[in-house]
């Protein structure tokens, strides 16, 4: 590459992306130590997250160029030059204190052709020091007749700092706009998944990943904290078969995950020869299996047959309805009706209603069945469509109208159209703690079906969270007999805790 031009072609279609990789770890208290004491030697998890990086932009459909650029302690090793493939990548210097050092340095270790150059700078007195510069320089002097080229004269926008100031929605149509203005985002590698402080940039993992169109796999992934452990499971794992790949394991590792636990979905799906790390807990789900309606019908009690009888005799009519922006405005009202339900804290209670309207519009695979009572909404049912499996995602209604039996003409509903559908498998959620929740659904025929949940260690902390026992919620671990007993008290502290939380609210 001889010019900017060629370097990076004034197409509209290409996304151009310069990266700053100012430290080599993504830790940057351990960045800081190997600056601090001059260490140089790579080590584990050298340069992580920009290999992680660089493997998003070469499985990438789109477009794309990127400009790396290393300082005298982010040197690429053998594994991220593999990674910076010609096509899409290319290498510069990063000036950290001497220009002529440094590239000299970068092509003999990469045995590369260096064009362009980008300067490090801060303003801290600290990581001055740790650069090696007197106190009050913020960035390395350039002699006049350096002969690279600077990338300064380069639009840029940071990426990293725009999603951590705007937020994802925002970012995707403002980056969106900037690729198409030619501009280059320029990111730095260790705020991909970290959120600076007295930095304010990142997380961008999430904007990066929506430009780049890639690990769609990922994209239905769940991360929950407990104590320092990441945890990650599959929000979709009750809809689809998963058994994950060897390959998907390891790109959680890359993302930090400590942890991964999916469900084996027996009645379809059942694993065989699982490996020895992969530890084995009980779960259940609730599960309906029908055939048609009329089996349905005649298999459930003659208490249920007469609380369906009760809701058409009161009016209520269970139809199919479009999930549109009055069905998600209907729905809110229902959802901020009362902020508890089933004893316990109610957690759509004051949802905003932009978030209500793209859940309901925005949801895939899926039936919305309404309860009207004369034209007004009182309850509704979702119905996901999954592998082998029909999956009751929400049952609601109105407290005031329960006297009507609106739940049981929702459900009996969803029957109708799950066995229209050959539909021969309705799954609603698991049976066990919530005791009328659980009372309910036996009663309309779903039965305990015992199925297994697999952990799987990922890092060496997940193993040793999996030693103590850490990696189940506490509710699960717990013994039936034990936790029947138990809630009661749970629902009181969490009605307690949102009650305190409205009056503080309040005031």
């Amino acid at each position: 590459m001889t010019n900017g031009d060629s370097l990076l072609p004034n197409e509209q279609t290409m996304i151009k992306v310069r990266l700053d990789v100012d430290y080599p770890y993504p830790s940057r208290t351990k960045s800081f130590l190997f600056l601090a004491l001059g260490i140089k030697r790579k080590s584990r998890n050298y340069l992580k997250n920009s290999k992680i990086i660089a493997r998003m932009i070469n499985e990438s459909p789109k477009q794309i160029m990127a400009c790396w650029f290393f300082t005298p302690y982010t040197i690429p090793d053998k594994e991220l030059l593999t990674l910076l493939i010609p096509e899409r990548h290319n290498v510069g210097l990063h000036v950290a204190i001497d220009p002529y050092r440094e590239w000299k340095i970068l092509e003999n270790e990469t045995q590369r052709t260096v064009e362009y150059y980008t300067i490090h700078g801060t303003s801290r007195v600290i990581a001055q020091l740790l650069w090696g510069r007197k106190i009050g320089q913020k960035k390395a002097k350039i002699p006049s007749d350096f002969p690279l080229k600077s990338f300064h004269d380069f639009n840029t926008y940071s990426l990293d700092a725009g999603r951590y100031k705007f937020g994802l929605e925002s970012m995707k149509i403002k980056s969106e706009k900037l690729i198409k203005e030619n501009v280059v985002l320029e990111i730095h590698p260790e705020w991909l998944f970290s959120k600076g402080t007295i930095n304010p940039r990142g997380p961008y993992y999430d904007i990066l990943k929506h430009l780049l169109d890639v690990d769609h796999d990922l994209e239905t992934l769940q991360i929950k904290k407990k104590l320092s452990i990441k945890i990650a499971h599959d929000f979709q794992e009750y809809e689809k078969n998963i058994i994950p790949s060897q390959a998907y394991l390891e790109k959680l590792v890359e993302r930090n995950i400590d942890i991964f636990t999916f469900m084996e979905r027996k009645w379809c799906c059942p694993i065989s020869n699982p490996p020895s790390n992969w530890i084995k807990a009980e779960d259940n789900v609730g599960l309906l299996q029908i055939k048609d309606y009329a089996a349905w019908w005649n298999s459930v009690g003659k208490k249920t047959r007469n609380m369906v009888r009760r809701a058409e005799k009161n009016g209520i009519n269970a139809t199919i309805v479009e999930p549109d922006e009055k069905l998600a405005e209907d729905i809110s009202k229902i959802y901020n009706e009362t902020p508890i339900r089933q004893d316990r804290a109610f957690s759509h209670y004051h949802e905003p209603l932009a978030a209500v309207i793209g859940n309901v519009t925005g949801a895939r695979k899926s039936t919305f069945i309404a309860g009207f009572l004369h034209e007004t909404l009182v309850g509704f049912i979702q119905i996901v469509y999954g592998d082998n499996v029909a999956v009751i995602a929400q049952i609601l209604s109105m407290q005031k109208h329960w006297d009507k039996a609106v739940n049981n003409a929702l459900l009996a509903k969803a029957v109708e159209v799950c066995a229209s559908n050959g539909n021969h498998w309705i799954m609603y959620g698991r049976i066990g703690n919530h005791p009328s929740l659980d009372r309910f659904k036996e009663s309309n025929g779903f039965v305990k079906f015992p199925i297994a949940r697999y952990y799987v260690p990922l890092t060496r902390k997940g193993r040793i969270a999996m030693g103590l026992g850490l990696q189940r919620d506490f509710k699960d671990a717990l013994p039936q007999a034990i936790k029947y007993p138990l809630i009661p008290f749970l629902n009181w502290a969490s009605r307690s805790k949102i009650r305190l939380k409205l009056r503080f609210a309040k005031n």
